[in-house]
């Protein structure tokens, strides 16, 4: 970490023991406190961490951070998630938490699917597993195809429903796309086992699937045009736009504007 990571980290931890009630953190409060909050020793004691070592961290002296021992202190502050976040994102070190297995048939969270209701551009909302969870009227009309199949999950449909080879211009380069950009999803969280599930299932069923999968390409969600065989309109062409809400990362909402000239 450079000083002023160090130093931002220092003045952090040290907040956030300030601002903790003893009684919230199982601690009976006799007598006067000269600080307010917690002590330092009560915090590596919550930890399982050194006094020693937890001291230097609020001095921003130059020790190793392992994942374990932020984590342990992330418990030991009862740090909100999105503090527990901050601090792992500040040191530079990957949270050894587990996320838990992505389920799928969770509900859209109400707020986005309120959101798209009241977008006239077709839109729909993809969970972790990119199974579409809510879409628009619009979005109901240009993915015919996809949505009338009854398949629910985008991965599923384009590589076992022959219906998507017809309806997807260019298939064989957009099919790799969505493989590169899934595949740059799953770093967040390569153990989760819905994710796991979804590509060993999908590798047995198609062989195309298989073979890109193998690639290892990775590619961010970046948008641009899309172009559809849309079996009432013919060839038509969108511009494509992907929001992440920030409330949940796991989200996507995909827009397409157009149609694109």
């Amino acid at each position: 970490m450079e000083d002023d990571q160090r130093r931002q980290l220092g003045a952090f931890l040290r907040a956030r023991r300030e601002a903790l009630n003893p009684g919230l953190a199982g601690l009976a409060s006799h007598g006067r406190r000269r600080t307010p909050g917690l002590r330092r020793e009560e915090v590596a004691m919550l930890s399982g961490i050194s006094t020693t070592w937890y001291t230097w961290l609020e001095q921003a002296r130059e020790i190793a951070l392992s994942p374990a021992a932020l984590a342990r202190l992330a418990a030991g502050l009862r740090l909100t998630p999105a503090e527990r976040a901050y601090l792992f994102e500040l040191t530079r070190r990957h949270d050894p938490a587990p996320r838990g297995s992505k389920a799928v048939g969770d509900a859209a969270p109400a707020e986005l699917a309120a959101v798209m209701q009241v977008t006239t551009a077709a839109s729909y909302l993809l969970d972790p597993l990119w199974c579409a969870r809510a879409w628009n009227d619009a979005a109901a009309r240009l993915f015919a195809p996809w949505f009338d199949s009854g398949e629910r999950c985008l991965l599923r449909f384009v590589f076992l429903n022959p219906a998507a080879r017809d309806f997807t211009w260019d298939w064989e380069n957009r099919a790799r796309r969505l493989i590169a950009e899934f595949r740059a999803d799953t770093a967040r969280d390569p153990e989760d086992a819905g994710t796991r599930a979804l590509v060993a299932a999908l590798t047995r069923e198609s062989p195309a699937f298989g073979q890109f999968w193998r690639e290892q390409a990775v590619l961010a969600r970046e948008g641009g045009t899309r172009k559809f065989v849309h079996p009432k309109d013919g060839v038509v062409s969108y511009e494509q736009v992907t929001l992440v809400p920030a409330a949940h990362t796991g989200w996507k909402m995909v827009i397409l504007l157009g149609p694109a000239g």
